[in-house]
């Protein structure tokens, strides 16, 4: 699991590439920290290289938009592929998030 995080205007993008399973997502909640120490900017989690999502994942998802919410400012997820929006539906996330 790989993750990038740059500011692009004003929004931070998050890209994810491979796996984000239960033991990959301790290590993606350190690299993540700059997400939830964001009180102002819209947040986009770029999924395209994403290509799957454990439990474990999703929690860490939902803990992004949960800041996002306590803040105030967006959570938007991109490139999710077919695999992953029928986790997202499956699970109730895909309603939760506003998808790119």
């Amino acid at each position: 699991m790989k993750t990038t995080i740059q500011q692009i205007d004003q929004q931070l993008v998050a890209l994810l590439e491979g796996e984000l399973d239960t033991a990959a997502a301790v290590e993606a909640q350190k690299q993540l920290k700059p997400l939830f120490d964001n009180t102002t900017l819209d947040t986009v989690l770029d999924c395209t290289a994403l290509q799957y999502i454990s439990s474990s994942g999703l929690r860490l998802f939902l803990s992004i938009l949960k800041n996002g919410k306590t803040h105030g400012f967006k959570v938007q997820l991109k490139g999710l592929n077919p695999d992953l929006v029928k986790v997202f539906k499956m699970t109730g996330f895909y309603s939760l998030f506003e998808i790119l």
